[in-house]
């Protein structure tokens, strides 16, 4: 039997006191997977560009009306709170998800951005210095729209996004299309851009998100979407967020590769996302990355996808650009490589 006066016992105890309910915790090195007990996050020297992401599942929240439902996303909330999140991401309408009780019509639920519902939420980005991304029915001259609303780190609102593409219930509930040219929102982390739940069955608001720079693209949703969620990001090199009323809510990597999610032992997920990379088609770029690992050895990680000849090229100091590395060695992303190859085929045609 193990002593329990040995140091490393003594670890393990101090490990399963600080383990936090139904949260995962995060380890320096990125997101705690499977069974081990989760540990609160330390914070530690960071990179330049990397971003603290936390998404919440509403899994397990049942309420008997909109208020009671809106302190339950609280108190979820605030089981994120040890590992000082960038940026918070929260369901598709969830004041209105998993609510018994009777609820008012589409107009009467509908508010203004900065209205009785959000207010709390912008309460907590500005006392826990974080965005959220918070999701509701807001209207605009008499149009009702579905939501999602940013606060930013002082809880003043950042801007909104109007989903491009309800469903036909939706639209019989008296629900308005967003405009066909979605925003993107400039954070002190990065571009990022929103997409809501029946948009991922269309690929223009993605495209047009990938278009105007977005780097990281939240999509709360009612239903989970599976390598849906997956797809959209490789396909558009971005990270892609997921909040679901429901099952798996997951933060996905420009690989589509899942960083952390949640599961039915885990209803939120807290993980880094490094923003300094590029994607890149690895032929012919392949011949110059023996250079680059001489030049900057650890400081530059080349993760090459053999089957799909994708490369990431990611800087792990706060003084390398990728950027630069691209530069000095002749490199060109993915997207940039593709935009020359068309010139060149219509220059041929």
């Amino acid at each position: 039997m193990p002593d329990a006066n040995h140091p490393a016992s003594n670890r393990r105890s101090f490990l399963q006191k600080s383990a936090l309910g139904s949260g995962l915790g995060v380890l320096a090195s990125g997101a705690v997977h499977g069974s081990s007990p989760p540990m609160v996050a330390v914070r530690a020297e960071r990179l330049p560009r990397e971003v603290w992401i936390a998404t919440i599942s509403q899994q397990g929240l049942q309420a008997g009306d909109t208020a009671t439902m809106v302190r339950q996303m609280l108190s979820r909330m605030d089981e994120v709170v040890a590992f000082h999140p960038d940026i918070v991401c929260l369901p598709e309408t969830f004041p209105y998800n998993n609510v018994s009780g009777t609820l008012p019509s589409m107009a009467e639920r509908a508010e203004e951005p900065d209205g009785e519902l959000t207010r709390p939420f912008a309460g907590f980005a500005a006392e826990h210095n974080c965005y959220v991304v918070c999701p509701i029915y807001t209207r605009h001259d008499g149009r009702v729209f579905n939501t999602a609303v940013i606060f930013d780190r002082k809880g003043q609102v950042l801007g909104e996004y109007h989903k491009m593409h309800p469903t036909t219930g939706e639209m019989d509930d008296g629900i308005s299309p967003g405009s066909l040219e979605p925003p993107v929102f400039q954070t002190d982390f990065g571009v990022v851009g929103i997409q809501i739940c029946f948009d991922i069955e269309w690929d223009d608001g993605w495209q047009k998100l990938q278009q105007a720079g977005a780097e990281i693209v939240f999509w709360p949703s009612a239903f989970a979407g599976g390598l849906m969620v997956n797809t959209k990001a490789w396909q558009h090199r971005y990270c892609v967020v997921s909040s679901t009323a429901k099952d798996t809510s997951k933060i996905c990597d420009i690989t589509g590769e899942v960083v952390a999610q949640t599961s039915r032992w885990n209803h939120w997920v807290c993980a880094p996302l490094n923003l300094e990379k590029a994607f890149l088609h690895t032929w012919p770029y392949v011949r110059r990355f023996p250079e680059i690992q001489a030049r900057y050895g650890r400081d530059v990680l080349i993760h090459n996808f053999a089957d799909e000849e994708w490369s990431i090229i990611e800087s792990r100091s706060a003084d390398v650009k990728v950027a630069d590395v691209l530069k000095e060695f002749d490199l060109h992303t993915l997207d940039e490589l593709t935009r020359l190859s068309e010139a060149r085929q219509c220059e041929c045609r």
